[in-house]
């Protein structure tokens, strides 16, 4: 299907309305999934443990409602015989997403697993790594939506989910070079462990590159 010169291009037709509906509700939720995170480590740098299990909680459950609903998605997908021409890279997307809300899940599992001691010299590093994160699906969630209706806004979108990252690794490395250059800090283990749980935050903006990456190509793909 080729873009029109004097507008966009929807993948979508009336028949499938209620397919797109489902994959924009997947969207909000994999969105959902990295805004509840960082309002969850927000409240645990401030020591609010009980709040922070509460978010873990909703986590996990906009997690399950994601499976749940890629799934559907699939099954419509192949039962009703819907864009067949860009039925696999659909669902080549919808499965790489789902590791932005499967890092969610599990960087959420390991804090409360673990409860590592963030120390108060990089809370706020944490918080703005978290910040970024969220940024970067953000973006990679719009990319997606113009896949579908705007093809030509993927592209602008897609560099901003670069950008992001990009911002991510920088404040990742940031809180490394503090926490091992920091005196104090007795055990070497400890370091390792913050180390260990910026890796796993950036690790969201990761995936969302991951799709964006992907998108890139698929988006090349449909303007041919």
């Amino acid at each position: 299907m080729k873009e029109k010169k004097n507008g966009p291009t929807a993948l979508f037709g009336s028949s499938a309305r209620t397919l797109e509906l489902n994959i924009d509700r997947y969207l909000t939720l994999v969105e959902q999934s990295a805004l509840l995170l960082e309002d969850a480590i927000k409240k645990y740098l401030d020591g609010k443990l009980e709040l922070f299990e509460h978010q873990r909680s909703e986590i996990d459950e906009t997690e399950r409602e994601a499976d749940n609903l890629r799934r559907d998605i699939k099954h419509r997908l192949y039962a009703e015989m819907l864009i067949p021409d860009s039925r696999g890279d659909v669902l080549a997307l919808l499965e790489t997403l789902d590791n932005v809300t499967d890092k969610a899940k599990d960087v959420s599992s390991h804090f409360s697993i673990e409860r590592p001691e963030l120390y108060p010299f990089v809370a706020d590093d944490f918080r703005e790594l978290m910040e970024t994160c969220v940024k970067t699906v953000g973006e990679v969630t719009l990319a997606v939506r113009a896949f579908f209706r705007e093809l030509y806004r993927v592209t602008e979108h897609v560099e901003k989910v670069h950008y992001w990252e990009h911002q991510a690794d920088e404040i990742e490395e940031r809180i490394k070079r503090k926490v091992f250059r920091a005196e104090g800090i007795a055990e070497f283990s400890k370091r390792v462990h913050v180390r260990y749980f910026a890796e796993r935050i950036s690790q969201i903006a990761d995936e969302a590159e991951a799709v964006a990456d992907r998108l890139s190509v698929y988006a090349i793909k449909r303007s041919i």
